[in-house]
């Protein structure tokens, strides 16, 4: 299997590096390692959605 860094998927998902740390802390990204201080995520990992984002209903 293919790991990918926080850095290398914010630029493939447009968002902070910081913010892909925190979905893997928070265990949202399925398959995530802690190695050291870096996070290896699986290259075939989907982007989870944005919990800050909320739905209003109408």
């Amino acid at each position: 299997m293919e790991y990918l860094t926080t850095a290398e998927f914010s630029k493939i998902w447009k968002i902070s590096q910081r913010r892909v740390a925190i979905y893997c802390k928070e265990g949202r990204i399925h398959g995530a390692i802690l190695k050291g201080k870096i996070w290896l995520i699986p290259r075939d990992t989907k982007k989870p959605e944005d919990p800050r984002k909320s739905k209003r209903d109408g």
